[in-house]
Protein backbone atom coordinates (compact mmCIF):
# COMPACT_ATOMS: atom_id res chain seq x y z
CA UNK A 1 0.00 0.00 0.00
CA UNK A 2 2.96 2.26 0.58
CA UNK A 3 4.57 1.74 -2.31
CA UNK A 4 1.48 1.98 -4.85
CA UNK A 5 0.71 5.11 -2.32
CA UNK A 6 -2.61 3.31 -2.48
CA UNK A 7 -4.08 5.16 0.83
CA UNK A 8 -5.99 8.16 1.94
CA UNK A 9 -5.37 10.56 5.05
CA UNK A 10 -7.69 12.95 6.86
CA UNK A 11 -6.91 16.13 6.95
CA UNK A 12 -6.06 18.27 10.28
CA UNK A 13 -9.51 19.80 10.23
CA UNK A 14 -11.15 16.96 9.88
CA UNK A 15 -10.52 14.38 12.77
CA UNK A 16 -13.20 13.53 13.92
CA UNK A 17 -14.39 14.43 17.39
CA UNK A 18 -13.72 12.61 21.29
CA UNK A 19 -16.67 11.97 24.24
CA UNK A 20 -15.99 11.45 27.58
CA UNK A 21 -18.70 8.63 29.04
CA UNK A 22 -17.75 7.72 33.21
CA UNK A 23 -20.65 5.55 33.25
CA UNK A 24 -18.87 2.64 32.04
CA UNK A 25 -17.18 1.10 35.06
CA UNK A 26 -20.91 1.49 36.97
CA UNK A 27 -22.63 -0.22 34.14
CA UNK A 28 -19.96 -2.98 34.26
CA UNK A 29 -20.16 -3.45 37.84
CA UNK A 30 -23.75 -3.56 37.84
CA UNK A 31 -23.59 -6.69 35.11
CA UNK A 32 -21.29 -8.31 37.39
CA UNK A 33 -23.13 -7.86 40.55
CA UNK A 34 -26.22 -9.42 38.98
CA UNK A 35 -24.31 -11.95 37.22
CA UNK A 36 -26.80 -15.36 38.67
CA UNK A 37 -23.21 -17.09 40.73
CA UNK A 38 -22.63 -13.76 42.66
CA UNK A 39 -24.01 -13.23 45.62
CA UNK A 40 -24.20 -9.78 46.82
CA UNK A 41 -26.24 -10.25 50.00
CA UNK A 42 -24.81 -13.08 51.10
CA UNK A 43 -21.28 -11.32 50.88
CA UNK A 44 -22.48 -7.89 52.83
CA UNK A 45 -23.96 -10.72 55.26
CA UNK A 46 -20.29 -12.29 56.00
CA UNK A 47 -18.65 -8.88 56.46
CA UNK A 48 -15.23 -9.33 54.99
CA UNK A 49 -12.17 -7.17 55.55
CA UNK A 50 -9.91 -7.13 52.77
CA UNK A 51 -6.40 -4.89 51.44
CA UNK A 52 -6.54 -4.63 48.29
CA UNK A 53 -2.87 -3.91 46.18
CA UNK A 54 -3.81 -1.48 43.69
CA UNK A 55 -0.29 -0.66 42.00
CA UNK A 56 -1.47 2.91 41.86
CA UNK A 57 -3.48 2.02 38.58
CA UNK A 58 -6.39 1.65 37.84
CA UNK A 59 -7.30 -0.68 40.47
CA UNK A 60 -7.90 1.32 42.57
CA UNK A 61 -10.79 2.90 41.30
CA UNK A 62 -12.25 -0.09 40.28
CA UNK A 63 -11.86 -2.53 42.92
CA UNK A 64 -13.11 -0.46 45.66
CA UNK A 65 -16.23 0.55 43.57
CA UNK A 66 -16.95 -3.05 42.70
CA UNK A 67 -15.75 -4.12 46.21
CA UNK A 68 -18.47 -1.55 48.03
CA UNK A 69 -21.35 -2.80 44.98
CA UNK A 70 -20.98 -6.32 46.10
CA UNK A 71 -21.75 -5.29 50.12
CA UNK A 72 -18.24 -4.89 51.38
CA UNK A 73 -17.91 -2.26 54.10
CA UNK A 74 -16.28 1.02 52.72
CA UNK A 75 -14.51 1.33 56.52
CA UNK A 76 -13.29 -2.49 55.79
CA UNK A 77 -11.52 -2.04 52.44
CA UNK A 78 -7.94 -1.12 52.94
CA UNK A 79 -6.16 0.13 49.42
CA UNK A 80 -2.09 0.00 49.43
CA UNK A 81 -1.13 2.34 46.60
CA UNK A 82 -4.05 3.81 46.22
CA UNK A 83 -2.76 7.16 44.30
CA UNK A 84 -3.35 6.83 40.32
CA UNK A 85 -0.39 8.21 38.98
CA UNK A 86 0.98 5.53 37.22
CA UNK A 87 3.96 5.13 39.02
CA UNK A 88 3.73 1.73 40.26
CA UNK A 89 5.10 0.85 43.75
CA UNK A 90 6.66 -2.28 42.66
CA UNK A 91 7.05 -4.19 40.28
CA UNK A 92 3.45 -4.60 38.53
CA UNK A 93 2.89 -8.58 38.23
CA UNK A 94 1.40 -10.09 40.90
CA UNK A 95 4.16 -12.36 41.54
CA UNK A 96 5.00 -13.68 45.18
CA UNK A 97 8.35 -11.80 45.36
CA UNK A 98 6.28 -7.92 44.28
CA UNK A 99 3.42 -9.12 47.64
CA UNK A 100 5.21 -8.67 50.87
CA UNK A 101 3.83 -5.69 51.48
CA UNK A 102 0.04 -6.87 50.53
CA UNK A 103 0.92 -9.89 52.76
CA UNK A 104 2.21 -7.91 55.86
CA UNK A 105 -0.89 -5.55 55.94
CA UNK A 106 -3.47 -8.38 55.41
CA UNK A 107 -1.85 -9.75 58.92
CA UNK A 108 -1.88 -6.12 60.87
CA UNK A 109 -5.24 -5.25 59.77
CA UNK A 110 -6.61 -8.79 60.93
CA UNK A 111 -8.07 -9.22 56.98
CA UNK A 112 -9.82 -12.35 55.62
CA UNK A 113 -8.73 -11.70 52.12
CA UNK A 114 -5.68 -9.51 50.33
CA UNK A 115 -6.40 -9.04 46.39
CA UNK A 116 -3.37 -8.23 44.22
CA UNK A 117 -4.13 -6.67 40.71
CA UNK A 118 -2.11 -6.18 37.38
CA UNK A 119 -2.25 -2.35 35.91
CA UNK A 120 -4.86 -2.50 33.88
CA UNK A 121 -7.10 -5.20 36.24
CA UNK A 122 -7.67 -8.25 34.17
CA UNK A 123 -4.96 -10.56 36.73
CA UNK A 124 -5.68 -11.42 39.81
CA UNK A 125 -4.38 -13.11 42.58
CA UNK A 126 -4.99 -13.67 46.63
CA UNK A 127 -3.41 -13.65 49.82
CA UNK A 128 -4.74 -15.71 52.90
CA UNK A 129 -5.81 -14.62 55.84
CA UNK A 130 -2.98 -15.47 57.60
CA UNK A 131 -0.53 -14.17 55.24
CA UNK A 132 0.18 -16.95 53.36
CA UNK A 133 -0.21 -16.65 49.27
CA UNK A 134 -2.86 -18.42 47.52
CA UNK A 135 -0.84 -19.01 44.38
CA UNK A 136 -1.21 -17.01 41.15
CA UNK A 137 -2.13 -20.27 39.58
CA UNK A 138 -4.82 -21.13 41.42
CA UNK A 139 -7.02 -18.30 41.40
CA UNK A 140 -8.52 -19.77 38.20
CA UNK A 141 -8.75 -23.07 39.64
CA UNK A 142 -10.89 -21.86 42.66
CA UNK A 143 -13.04 -19.97 40.62
CA UNK A 144 -13.35 -22.50 38.25
CA UNK A 145 -14.04 -24.93 41.07
CA UNK A 146 -17.07 -22.46 41.97
CA UNK A 147 -18.83 -21.85 38.40
CA UNK A 148 -18.34 -25.90 38.34
CA UNK A 149 -20.50 -26.96 41.13
CA UNK A 150 -23.38 -24.68 39.62
CA UNK A 151 -22.75 -25.45 36.04
CA UNK A 152 -21.73 -28.62 34.21
CA UNK A 153 -19.08 -27.98 31.72
CA UNK A 154 -15.86 -27.91 30.18
CA UNK A 155 -12.87 -25.60 31.26
CA UNK A 156 -9.83 -24.29 29.07
CA UNK A 157 -6.36 -23.08 30.59
CA UNK A 158 -3.30 -22.34 28.25
CA UNK A 159 -0.65 -25.35 28.33
CA UNK A 160 1.56 -24.21 30.79
CA UNK A 161 -0.85 -23.39 33.34
CA UNK A 162 -1.25 -25.87 36.50
CA UNK A 163 -2.50 -29.53 36.18
CA UNK A 164 -4.97 -28.66 39.51
CA UNK A 165 -7.68 -26.62 36.36
CA UNK A 166 -7.86 -30.69 34.68
CA UNK A 167 -8.24 -32.46 38.32
CA UNK A 168 -10.81 -29.85 39.40
CA UNK A 169 -13.09 -30.21 35.95
CA UNK A 170 -12.61 -33.97 35.82
CA UNK A 171 -14.06 -34.25 39.58
CA UNK A 172 -16.93 -32.35 38.39
CA UNK A 173 -17.97 -34.24 35.46
CA UNK A 174 -16.23 -32.02 33.18
CA UNK A 175 -13.54 -32.09 30.66
CA UNK A 176 -10.61 -30.10 29.87
CA UNK A 177 -8.95 -28.75 27.16
CA UNK A 178 -5.43 -26.72 26.85
CA UNK A 179 -4.79 -24.48 24.56
CA UNK A 180 -1.64 -22.62 23.46
CA UNK A 181 -0.34 -19.82 25.34
CA UNK A 182 -1.77 -16.51 25.13
CA UNK A 183 -5.29 -14.81 25.74
CA UNK A 184 -6.78 -14.90 22.17
CA UNK A 185 -5.73 -19.06 21.78
CA UNK A 186 -7.49 -19.83 25.13
CA UNK A 187 -10.42 -17.93 24.24
CA UNK A 188 -10.67 -19.73 20.87
CA UNK A 189 -10.41 -22.55 22.49
CA UNK A 190 -13.39 -21.93 25.14
CA UNK A 191 -15.39 -21.19 21.92
CA UNK A 192 -14.95 -24.50 20.34
CA UNK A 193 -15.53 -27.32 23.28
CA UNK A 194 -18.21 -24.92 24.56
CA UNK A 195 -15.90 -24.09 28.09
CA UNK A 196 -17.97 -22.62 30.95
CA UNK A 197 -14.60 -21.24 32.45
CA UNK A 198 -11.56 -20.83 31.34
CA UNK A 199 -8.23 -18.85 31.87
CA UNK A 200 -4.58 -18.59 31.92
CA UNK A 201 -2.42 -19.05 34.89
CA UNK A 202 -1.24 -15.98 35.30
CA UNK A 203 -4.19 -15.13 36.88
CA UNK A 204 -6.40 -14.47 34.50
CA UNK A 205 -10.38 -15.42 34.39
CA UNK A 206 -12.46 -15.58 31.64
CA UNK A 207 -16.33 -16.08 32.05
CA UNK A 208 -17.49 -16.38 28.19
CA UNK A 209 -21.29 -15.69 28.82
CA UNK A 210 -20.33 -11.96 30.68
CA UNK A 211 -17.47 -11.78 27.54
CA UNK A 212 -14.58 -12.95 26.54
CA UNK A 213 -11.36 -11.14 28.06
CA UNK A 214 -9.68 -11.73 31.13
CA UNK A 215 -11.65 -10.04 34.00
CA UNK A 216 -10.59 -9.96 37.51
CA UNK A 217 -13.49 -7.84 38.36
CA UNK A 218 -15.82 -10.71 37.85
CA UNK A 219 -13.02 -12.82 39.65
CA UNK A 220 -13.14 -11.36 42.70
CA UNK A 221 -17.02 -11.26 42.81
CA UNK A 222 -17.10 -15.07 41.92
CA UNK A 223 -14.24 -15.61 44.48
CA UNK A 224 -15.98 -13.79 47.34
CA UNK A 225 -19.24 -15.38 46.59
CA UNK A 226 -17.49 -18.46 46.64
CA UNK A 227 -15.87 -17.40 49.88
CA UNK A 228 -19.35 -17.11 51.66
CA UNK A 229 -19.53 -20.68 51.94
CA UNK A 230 -15.99 -21.41 53.33
CA UNK A 231 -14.35 -20.88 56.62
CA UNK A 232 -11.10 -19.36 55.31
CA UNK A 233 -9.18 -18.16 52.25
CA UNK A 234 -6.05 -21.04 53.68
CA UNK A 235 -8.71 -23.90 54.38
CA UNK A 236 -9.91 -23.40 51.11
CA UNK A 237 -6.53 -23.83 49.67
CA UNK A 238 -5.04 -26.21 51.01
CA UNK A 239 -8.25 -28.74 49.61
CA UNK A 240 -6.76 -28.10 45.99
CA UNK A 241 -4.08 -30.70 44.57
CA UNK A 242 -0.34 -28.81 45.19
CA UNK A 243 1.41 -28.83 42.40
CA UNK A 244 4.80 -27.01 42.14
CA UNK A 245 6.05 -25.03 38.55
CA UNK A 246 9.68 -24.87 37.42
CA UNK A 247 10.04 -22.24 35.48
CA UNK A 248 13.35 -21.98 33.27
CA UNK A 249 15.06 -20.68 29.95
CA UNK A 250 17.99 -21.35 27.87
CA UNK A 251 19.48 -18.78 25.54
CA UNK A 252 19.95 -20.16 21.97
CA UNK A 253 22.88 -19.20 19.73
CA UNK A 254 22.54 -17.14 16.61
CA UNK A 255 21.42 -19.80 14.10
CA UNK A 256 20.15 -22.09 16.04
CA UNK A 257 17.23 -24.84 14.56
CA UNK A 258 15.09 -25.11 17.22
CA UNK A 259 12.37 -27.27 15.53
CA UNK A 260 15.30 -30.14 14.50
CA UNK A 261 15.81 -29.58 18.65
CA UNK A 262 12.42 -30.04 19.27
CA UNK A 263 12.18 -33.01 16.57
CA UNK A 264 14.96 -34.95 18.67
CA UNK A 265 13.54 -34.34 22.02
CA UNK A 266 10.14 -35.82 20.69
CA UNK A 267 11.98 -38.68 19.48
CA UNK A 268 13.68 -39.30 22.60
CA UNK A 269 10.39 -39.24 24.49
CA UNK A 270 8.25 -41.06 21.44
CA UNK A 271 6.67 -43.04 24.21
CA UNK A 272 5.14 -40.39 26.10
CA UNK A 273 1.99 -38.52 25.37
CA UNK A 274 2.83 -35.10 23.33
CA UNK A 275 1.04 -31.95 22.35
CA UNK A 276 2.68 -29.97 19.62
CA UNK A 277 -0.15 -27.18 19.12
CA UNK A 278 2.04 -24.50 20.92
CA UNK A 279 5.86 -26.12 20.86
CA UNK A 280 6.40 -29.34 22.57
CA UNK A 281 4.78 -30.66 25.40
CA UNK A 282 5.60 -33.86 27.14
CA UNK A 283 3.59 -35.50 30.01
CA UNK A 284 5.05 -37.91 32.40
CA UNK A 285 1.90 -39.57 34.07
CA UNK A 286 0.57 -36.41 36.42
CA UNK A 287 4.06 -34.62 35.47
CA UNK A 288 4.61 -32.60 32.44
CA UNK A 289 6.89 -30.14 30.54
CA UNK A 290 6.40 -27.49 28.05
CA UNK A 291 8.98 -26.35 25.54
CA UNK A 292 8.41 -22.75 23.65
CA UNK A 293 9.84 -20.71 22.00
CA UNK A 294 9.72 -16.87 22.85
CA UNK A 295 8.15 -14.42 20.40
CA UNK A 296 10.69 -11.51 21.74
CA UNK A 297 13.80 -13.11 22.70
CA UNK A 298 15.68 -15.89 21.34
CA UNK A 299 15.33 -17.93 24.40
CA UNK A 300 12.87 -21.38 24.90
CA UNK A 301 11.37 -21.48 28.07
CA UNK A 302 11.35 -24.76 29.76
CA UNK A 303 8.39 -24.88 32.32
CA UNK A 304 7.79 -28.17 33.90
CA UNK A 305 5.23 -29.05 37.11
CA UNK A 306 4.99 -31.93 39.46
CA UNK A 307 3.32 -32.71 42.88
CA UNK A 308 6.83 -32.35 44.80
CA UNK A 309 8.86 -28.87 43.81
CA UNK A 310 12.40 -31.42 43.63
CA UNK A 311 10.55 -33.28 40.98
CA UNK A 312 9.68 -30.55 38.61
CA UNK A 313 13.04 -29.03 39.05
CA UNK A 314 14.61 -32.50 38.01
CA UNK A 315 12.33 -32.74 34.74
CA UNK A 316 13.10 -29.45 33.89
CA UNK A 317 16.76 -29.82 34.26
CA UNK A 318 16.42 -32.95 32.68
CA UNK A 319 15.17 -31.30 29.73
CA UNK A 320 17.27 -28.66 29.98
CA UNK A 321 20.33 -30.98 29.00
CA UNK A 322 18.26 -32.73 26.56
CA UNK A 323 18.50 -29.23 25.21
CA UNK A 324 22.27 -28.78 25.21
CA UNK A 325 23.01 -32.03 23.89
CA UNK A 326 20.56 -31.08 21.19
CA UNK A 327 22.64 -27.99 20.22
Amino acid sequence: MVEKEDFNFVGVDKLGSYAINETVLAKHIDVITKYPLVKPEAIKEKGFKIVVDAINSTGAIAVPELLKALGVNESDIFILNEEVNGKFAHNPEPLPEHLNSLRNEVKQQKADLGIAVDPDVDRLCFVSEDGSLFGEEYTLVAIADYVLQHKKGNTVSNMSSTRALRDVTEKAGGQYFASPVGEVNVVQKMKEVSAVIGGEGNGGVIVPDLHYGRDALIGIALFLSMMTERKSVHQLRIQYPNYFISKNKIELENGINVSRIFDQIKTKYKNNPINQEDGLKIEFDKDWVHLRTSNTEPIVRIYAESSSPTTAENIAKRIMQDIKEAM
